[in-house]
This record gives structure tokens, sequence and C-alpha cells, in this order.
């Protein structure tokens, strides 16, 4: 049974990542239980930092789209432990995008998910933040005054 639930997050947790390289966001959205956490490593940065509100997560997504409009992850590795009542998920990932500067990227890292009974309750996106941290400063450079302003959080 455990291997079944295991292979369904997993095909779910895909399916997210599916979205959010379509440019839409609201299945992720709508995967936030209502008491939950949306946080990016790295200190103050454009993308930094934690969300508890759904309309503040949405402009997160938001945020990211206007920087990295064709942002694309490459799902390396999922691995899924718990029951449905305590879910741990670990997605590996590589990242490409061209920023809104045409200038190609990629990065790595890894999302940590905690679902209680399939609802997200905590995701934490774990970059390589020296990589992003150079493709804000890059867009910034370039006339993106968004690559450089202050986190959103509430």
């Amino acid at each position: 049974m455990p291997d079944m639930y295991h292979s369904i997050v997993e095909r779910r947790v895909r399916a997210l990542f599916d979205a959010v390289n379509r440019g839409d966001a609201e299945p992720v959205l709508r995967a936030f239980a209502p008491r939950f956490e949306h946080s990016f490593l790295g200190e103050n940065h454009a993308l930094s930092g934690s969300r508890h509100s759904l309309p503040m997560t949405r402009r997160w997504y938001e945020r990211l789209y206007r920087l990295l409009p064709d942002i694309k992850f490459e799902i390396r590795r999922v691995w899924v432990s718990g029951g449905p009542w305590n879910t741990i998920v670990v997605a590996e990932w590589k990242e490409t995008n061209s920023g809104t500067d045409g200038v190609f990227t990629s990065n790595y890292g890894v999302h940590v998910l905690h679902l209680r009974w399939t609802r997200a309750t905590r995701l934490i996106i774990c970059p390589d933040t020296a990589g992003l941290k150079a493709t804000l400063d890059r867009l910034a450079g370039a006339g993106n005054s968004e690559a450089h302003a202050p986190p959103i959080v509430d």
C-alpha cells in the first residue's frame, strides 16, 4: 500500500511541476492547506523569504514568471516518505530559463514538501542561491528593477 500511495504522490508532484513549466501556478496554490508556509531560501533577494497566505504566494509566483518567464524544471528524482497523515517529498531538479534579458542560464536544487492528508503544509525551495543571485544581478543590470526588489513576505 505505501508504494502505491508514494507513486500517486510522485505523479501529483510531477504534475505540479508541469503546471509551473506551463506558466500556471494555480494548481500549486490549490494544493496548499489552509495554514501553510511557502519558503524560498536565500538572504534578502527578490524571490527569498516566507509566505503564509495565498494572495502573497500568488504574488510571489507572478514575480517569478515576470523575472523568468520561460522557467522550466526538469525533475531528476522524487523521493516520497511517510503515510497520508505525514508525508515528506523531496524533488531534485535542474531549472533552465532565459530571464527577461534572453541570456540562457540553469540552476539546480530541491523542493522539500510536507503533506498532511494530501494538502501541502510546507514547501521549502532550495536552489543554488549563488547562481540565482548572479541571475538576479544580471537582470537588474539589464534594467529589470524587480530583480532587486524586496522579498514578498507575510
